[in-house]
């Protein structure tokens, strides 16, 4: 299609915004690894919100949620609003615990919480696990939804598109560093948010769609709107919905909802200017995540089922697209095609906005693996600041390209999800628990990270070839969660524990409270043990508990006032107003229990 004059300016116009951004944290970001990664440690809460809302809303998100939408209804967004109570679960538990570790990255954790080579291990074999495969992975994801929406909109080629992506991504994330990386983020969101709302409000006033209330009545699109799929139906409820919410979310690693906080979230949290600036930064993100940007991506995607019903109607629309990344997923990209002019600019550069935002946090998030924990660790730690943020700067570039690479093998977003899901299955109740119970060691994440990997590419690649029946994705998941965690168990009870010093200088430094470190308790002095106790936390998970109610009820609230079922919308509106405010409560107790913990810290 075709964009007119106005449109190119509004996207000229944003690149414009987001090089000056890039260019102006740039006067300060290169002084040191500290000032390049984590912004001087000196971040409010509500920018480092909305830095991870705008992170996690990539150009892939809402392709991955019309894929899901048109594959197995609304419901099957459960998938992914499980993480919500892994979300909570670090607002109200882990944002403190990390903050107070004093760590420059997640992975520089091991060495608080370990000692010796294991450890060592761990970290340097981390660095480039999680900061160079999985997270080029993850931005390739990103880069193959760029490419669709660019072959849809724009009838640009594939290696084009990755090529102008990464060009502009490298040059303010590598220039900017973390700040640069935020303060843009900020400006994206909101191209974002704007352009998602607007593009639903046309899209479903369409006359091919003749609005809400015929969008909702259509044969087709009623049997996808359950909000919770039919118990009737184990087939569905299974898979859509029991497994997520009683199992994926506290046993499944996954990019930005990681059990116990880490990656890029964490990141955020230790850029903070303090405790509460990281728990309040956590819970905007997970408000915003959750209850917030999906309901523009839904609608648009039920849209998309009236207009094209099969992937042959997508193809047969758009001739010029490569017919190995026609799926579902491409019906997102489709539907802006109806856009009318000046919009359809504000929403391309909003997508390009979401797009970069997330390959931006990813390249420097990587980039601090590589320097912080592998190369300044191992390689040269007598490197100075000038050099290390030159390598920092390097390996941004270095990881666009791989990613860039590996974008052109992807051919759907849902498949890579999957993916990932599984790699990381089983491996979410180690960085829960190694916070709260001093027996977990450095053997305990070595085996649970080398278990799941190996079951996941057997149950992936080999699984057809034993002549077992085969496995649906819930199922393959499910058994990869169970052996990944008797294989670490396992380990965990064959191998010595951490040394004592280390163990007590971890407790008394990020001071976790809870049963778990009662051995270590009782090897500290009298005089250290209640300082470091920490009476809080089952009022921390209560408060995790209410929130991810709350949140839920505001997304439901939306979701039945959409369905023009009233009654419904007011219940849940009524539940979310009882539960903030029961929040709110719980947040007053928690702030007076601290404010008394650290007076008697002081003295």
């Amino acid at each position: 299609m075709q964009l007119t004059s106005l449109d190119w300016i509004i996207v000229f116009a944003f690149f414009a915004i987001t090089l000056a951004i890039g260019l102006w944290a740039s006067r300060g970001s290169g002084k040191s690894t500290s000032e390049f990664f984590l912004s001087g440690r000196n971040m409010p809460w509500w920018l480092l919100g909305v830095s991870m809302v705008a992170t996690t809303f990539s150009a892939d998100t809402p392709n991955l949620v019309t894929d899901i939408v048109r594959k197995q209804g609304v419901a099957g967004n459960w998938a992914w609003w499980a993480f919500l109570l892994t979300g909570m679960l670090t607002v109200f538990v882990y944002a403190r615990l990390w903050r107070r570790s004093g760590v420059m990255t997640d992975l520089e954790f091991y060495e608080l919480r370990y000692a010796g080579a294991p450890a060592r291990f761990l970290r340097q074999f981390r660095a480039i696990y999680l900061g160079v495969f999985f997270n080029v992975m993850i931005m390739a994801t990103v880069c193959l939804a760029g490419i669709k929406i660019a072959g849809v909109l724009l009838d640009i080629d594939p290696i084009t598109t990755v090529m102008i992506v990464s060009v502009v991504t490298v040059i303010y994330s590598a220039l900017g560093g973390l700040k640069g990386v935020i303060l843009t983020d900020f400006v994206q969101f909101i191209f974002a948010m704007v352009g998602a709302i607007w593009a639903a409000y046309v899209i479903v006033n369409l006359p091919e769609v003749g609005g809400l209330e015929n969008l909702l009545s259509h044969a087709e699109v009623r049997k996808q709107l359950d909000l919770i799929p039919d118990f009737t139906d184990p087939a569905l409820y299974v898979p859509l919905f029991v497994v997520p919410i009683a199992v994926q979310w506290w046993s499944v690693w996954y990019p930005g909802a990681e059990p116990g906080g880490g990656g890029y979230v964490a990141q955020r949290m230790l850029a903070a200017k303090g405790e509460n600036h990281a728990v309040g930064a956590t819970l905007l993100f997970n408000a915003f995540h959750y209850a917030l940007r999906p309901w523009p991506w839904i609608l648009i995607a039920l849209c998309s089922i009236v207009i094209f019903p099969d992937l042959d109607s997508i193809a047969a629309a758009f001739p010029n697209v490569a017919a190995k990344v026609i799926n579902d997923d491409l019906a997102y990209p489709a539907m802006l095609s109806y856009l009318p002019t000046g919009l359809l600019g504000l929403v391309i550069a909003s997508l390009i906005a979401a797009l970069m935002s997330t390959l931006s946090t990813h390249l420097n998030w990587g980039s601090s693996y590589v320097v912080h924990d592998w190369y300044h660790r191992f390689i040269d730690p007598e490197a100075d600041e000038d050099r290390l943020v030159l390598i920092g700067r390097i390996s941004t570039v270095l990881l666009m390209v791989l990613a860039a690479f590996f974008a052109l093998a992807l051919t759907n977003a849902l498949q890579a999800f999957n993916i990932l899901l599984q790699i990381g299955a089983g491996t979410g109740l180690i960085f829960i628990l190694r916070w709260f119970w001093w027996r977990i060691n450095a053997y305990t994440e070595i085996a649970g990270m080398f278990v799941s990997f190996v079951v996941a590419l057997f149950l992936e690649f080999s699984w057809e070839s034993t002549g077992l029946p085969l496995l649906l994705d819930y199922q393959k998941l499910l058994l990869g969660i169970g052996l990944t965690t008797v294989g670490w168990l396992a380990t965990t009870f064959m191998t010595r524990p951490t040394d004592l010093a280390t163990l007590q200088h971890f407790y008394l430094t990020t001071r976790p409270g809870g049963p778990g470190w009662a051995p270590v308790v009782d090897s500290l002095p009298t005089k250290h043990i209640d300082t470091a106790a920490d009476g809080q936390l089952p009022l921390r998970i209560l408060a995790m508990v209410v929130g991810a109610v709350a949140v839920y009820s505001v997304l439901f609230t939306t979701g039945f006032y959409l369905y023009g079922d009233l009654s419904s919308a007011l219940i849940a509106g009524a539940v979310a107003v009882l539960t903030i405010g029961s929040l709110l409560l719980i947040w007053q107790r928690l702030n007076s229990g601290a404010g008394a913990q650290v007076h008697r810290n002081q003295n």
